[in-house]
């Protein structure tokens, strides 16, 4: 039998009170290893559609199936688990802690997944050096460029070892240059099997992705 899809969500739905509808319908799935890009135009409901994927935000209507188990019932403190066991996060303004090492920064995850120190730091190490910057792991991100403290982010999302990968907007703050190794390094990543969905306004990742998911007006394009 073949593996269950990382993502599927069927007549997916979001109201806000008040009665706005972010999200009227959408039905798609991601396969494991896929490398999709969600885009469309600014209030479109993509980061809305991000955020119920990651377990952030939940439906008013609709299903989602995070590989093959159904969300809908859980409790937060279930959501939480499932968040933190399968799915890491990359933000667009990075969300370090300023007064952590970039070292301290990638362990926390693990911190509060329960690991000890000593398996939690070493993994930490070993996370620096596969984004780069294994030789500024005491470096607290005010020491690091912007596209620094990114990969320091995405060693942070991977510190549970995630099957999904989700980033919103990974290279909105960032020079041409720096987009450019962020790029490379999620095409790596999901050369390795990692699943990763990710919005984005940048025309080259989402060139660069496998498929393109384009939301406008709370549908899929």
């Amino acid at each position: 039998m073949s593996a269950p899809a990382a993502i599927t969500v069927e007549n997916l739905a979001r109201t806000y009170q008040g009665g706005y509808q972010a999200l009227k319908g959408v039905t798609f799935s991601v396969a494991a290893g896929e490398f999709a890009a969600i885009m469309g135009p600014s209030g479109c409901g993509k980061s809305t559609l991000l955020n119920i994927l990651g377990l952030l935000d939940r439906p008013t209507g609709g299903t989602y199936r995070l590989e093959g188990a159904l969300t809908a019932g859980l409790g937060d403190a279930e959501l939480t688990a499932l968040r933190r066991a399968r799915i890491g996060f990359v933000f667009q303004a990075f969300n370090l802690l300023p007064r952590l090492s970039a070292l301290e920064n990638v362990a926390l995850p693990m911190a509060y997944a329960g690991a000890a120190v000593a398996p939690r730091l070493e993994r930490a190490r070993a996370l620096l050096d596969r984004v780069g910057l294994g030789r500024k792991g005491e470096h607290t991100p005010l020491q690091l460029s912007g596209g620094e403290r990114q990969r320091v982010g995405i060693a942070r999302a991977l510190a549970n070892k995630p099957a999904l990968l989700l980033a919103d907007e990974p290279t909105g703050n960032l020079d041409s240059t720096s987009s450019a190794e962020i790029l490379a390094l999620f095409k790596e990543l999901n050369a390795e099997g990692t699943t990763i969905v990710l919005v984005t306004h940048d025309p080259a990742i989402g060139a660069s992705a496998q498929r393109v998911l384009r939301v406008k007006d709370g549908l899929l394009a």
